[in-house]
């Protein structure tokens, strides 16, 4: 008997310090450094919406014309004041948030063409570049990105083409430059991309049933609706005016949704401050894509809270990440970002 409480023990003490240790060492096609334990609440579900250009004062401020999104939504919510863009202009902000890539001088540029990434420039990233979809492939967890205007699913320029859709069309305001999953050979060589990246009008019969819904719910609207253009080139006011108008359709909706109810984190933000390239977190001064400030939903976030800690397109990625227990991609490890924890999730 004493023998067996002998074992009982050494097995009970090995456990624990196997338990203790958060840090495993990953594939380096993976590029990342350490796999975190899942941290904070039960989200199962997170739903990201990207807006467009604007400043922390004029999307958050008294003098917003967002009426729906600071009257109804920030009271429900948590505002992070000091949430931060990456990079200027666009394409580089919205890389960063699936990847933890930092921007280049073709992103930068909104990768007018559609060229292949090489030596540290370039569009169109290699296969052994990850991203958060991939990780949640390999995670058996889903993801899809949902891209109003697109029609055509995982629609994209061919490698070496021009892109279409900088400047937008009547009936057609898709922009690829606002859909980072599309340049990644990762996804876009895979048959993933066109059941994965598809138009908006599919949000809704995906949010019917929990089990239906994505584990990660990406969200663009076209260059009207998310205040891109003032004003739109169907008549639309555009700006702040019609973005609001658009969240004031679906942000009901997925509030509503089954899965949201029962484990959803909503994340409403900018991918870049007009006029502005402060930064946070690390980041070089002035190499920022300036203060955008962003809204946090969820049954796990307390109402009506502000928040000062500073984040950015980093520290959302890792966000993702630690809620689904993956590890943190590229620049979403770096050492000191800070990742949504106590400070946000009550």
């Amino acid at each position: 008997m004493r023998r067996c409480l002998e074992l009982v023990t050494a097995f009970l003490l090995l456990a624990a310090c196997s338990s203790g240790s958060s840090t495993v060492k990953t594939a380096p096609t993976v590029a990342t450094t350490t796999v975190p334990v899942a941290s904070g609440p039960d989200v199962g579900h997170v739903f990201v919406i990207n807006l467009e250009n604007k400043n922390y004062a004029t999307t958050w401020g008294k003098k917003s014309v967002a009426k729906y999104l600071n009257g109804t939504l920030v009271p429900m919510g948590q505002l992070l004041t000091q949430y931060y863009g990456t990079s200027h202009a666009s394409l580089g902000n919205y890389i960063t948030q699936i990847s933890g890539r930092p921007s280049n001088a073709a992103t930068n540029g909104d990768c007018t063409t559609f060229t292949e990434y090489r030596n540290g420039e370039g569009c169109v990233y290699p296969a052994s570049v990850k991203t958060i979809a991939d990780q949640l492939d390999g995670a058996g967890r889903s993801w899809k990105s949902y891209q109003e205007d697109t029609t055509t699913p995982c629609r994209h320029p061919k490698i070496g083409d021009g892109d279409a859709t900088l400047v937008a069309r009547k009936g057609d305001m898709y922009a690829t430059r606002h859909n980072p999953f599309v340049y990644f050979h990762s996804i876009i060589d895979t048959p993933k991309c066109k059941t994965n990246v598809v138009d908006l009008n599919a949000l809704d019969a995906d949010m019917a049933a929990a089990e239906r819904t994505p584990s990660l719910v990406y969200i663009t609207p076209n260059l009207c609706h998310d205040g891109h253009d003032t004003p739109c080139v169907d008549g639309q006011p555009g700006g702040l005016v019609s973005a609001d108008k658009f969240l004031s359709t679906w942000v009901p909706k997925i509030l509503a949704s089954p899965a949201y109810k029962a484990d959803g984190l909503l994340v409403i933000t900018l991918d870049e401050s007009d006029n502005d390239a402060s930064s946070c977190c690390g980041q070089k001064k002035g190499a920022g894509g300036g203060r955008v400030g962003a809204l946090l939903l969820s049954p796990h976030v307390g109402a009506g809270t502000t928040n000062e800690t500073p984040y950015n397109h980093y520290s959302l990625l890792c966000s993702i990440e630690d809620v689904f227990g993956l590890p943190h991609l590229a620049r979403a490890d770096a050492r000191g970002l800070k990742c949504f924890g106590d400070d946000v999730f009550s």
